[in-house]
């Protein structure tokens, strides 16, 4: 069954077109899977985003990081930072899997890269996670090798939204988070372009909450006043001809998408953007002593960053929404934002 997403109940951000999933799938190529941990003790999971069917170590795409609140664990974002190229599929998780899913990317690249043919003797797995301890017994570090694989190669065009995968434990601004997808389409001189952007959604206060410029969290709950101290991880993926430089850019433009539902990034939250362009391939081995590469006019680059902006803070009402209440460990529990949208005046369309 189609889960009902935050247009379905009337909301509309701007007028810019998405893409026909309106997920960061619709970029040609990129792919989602979960592995999901339902338990009494564990709800967690892994999520893994693959830019391209081609094997990513020896087709490498720009890439760009943007750290706008360190609080967290990622790994493999300083050679990111330094090369500008990804060359492995992104993986998402809570806190105390990273070393155990890196590991387990490590692998796939290495299985993968013995299949194709290709010489590996180092890899730069990227690995980033949020802390869901709230609802997951976190320190049993449920997730396995065997989950990283089960993603990895249930990985599709169309997914599920929500409490799934690496979002099955998560909190955003006091109800129910996990995984939210949205895309806008870019229309240049040259042809149209896809942004897409998928968010782990672990962050925020439920007081703060805004929707359409209201103030819905505080009609919620207006005693709910627990601080902010979760943490959002941002992919971004495109087909717009973009450099490493330039996807920085447009990447911290999806912190306005952030601050448009009320967040204001907290001392313990982690705010962690990632991002690639498969407009432009970068082979290893190559011959070649220069390549050329396509970038965006730099004067044109006020539609992605809007782009990015309303393609975040959709992807976070749509992870809020399609997130189902859930009671995890110790008997804590996460309401979902659906349940509270019909009385607040946004009802469910026809």
């Amino acid at each position: 069954m189609r889960q009902k997403r935050i247009r379905d109940y009337g909301v509309l951000l701007d007028d810019l077109p998405t893409g026909p999933l309106n997920k960061i799938t619709d970029v040609p190529g990129v792919r989602v899977g979960h592995a999901t941990i339902d338990t009494a003790q564990n709800k967690t999971g892994v999520t893994v985003l693959l830019p391209r069917p081609e094997n990513p170590f020896s087709h490498q795409y720009p890439a760009a990081s943007f750290v706008l609140n360190g609080f967290g664990k990622s790994i493999g974002l300083v050679q990111i930072d330094e090369l500008g190229t990804l060359e492995t599929p992104i993986a998402l998780t809570n806190t105390l899997n990273v070393g155990l899913v890196h590991d387990a990317l490590v692998e796939y690249m290495v299985q993968r890269c013995a299949k194709d043919g290709v010489p590996i003797t180092s890899v730069n797995p990227v690995v980033c996670e949020c802390n869901d301890s709230s609802l997951n017994d976190i320190c049993q570090r449920a997730v396995t090798q065997e989950h990283v694989f089960s993603a990895l190669k249930s990985a599709s065009r169309d997914f599920e939204e929500g409490a799934v995968g690496a979002g099955k434990g998560m909190t955003c601004h006091g109800l129910k988070g996990g995984i939210g997808s949205a895309s806008r389409l870019i229309s240049l001189p040259e042809g149209c372009f896809t942004l897409g952007v998928l968010v782990l959604a672990n962050h925020g206060k439920l007081a703060d909450l805004l929707l359409e410029g209201k103030n819905i969290g505080r009609e919620i709950d207006s005693e709910n006043l627990e601080p902010d101290k979760g943490s959002i991880i941002v992919l971004l993926a495109t087909d717009l001809p973009a450099s490493d430089r330039q996807l920085r850019r447009i990447l911290k433009r999806t912190s306005v998408g952030l601050a448009r539902l009320g967040s204001f990034i907290g001392h313990g939250s982690g705010e962690i953007m990632l991002g690639f362009s498969t407009a432009n391939t970068i082979p290893r081995g190559a011959a070649e002593g220069i390549f050329c590469q396509k970038v965006l006019n730099e004067e044109k680059i006020d539609l992605p960053f809007r782009a990015a902006a309303f393609a975040c803070q959709e992807a976070v009402l749509n992870a809020l929404v399609t997130a189902r209440a859930t009671t995890g460990f110790q008997g804590n529990m996460r309401r979902s934002l659906s349940e509270f949208l019909p009385g607040l005046g946004w009802p469910l369309q026809a």
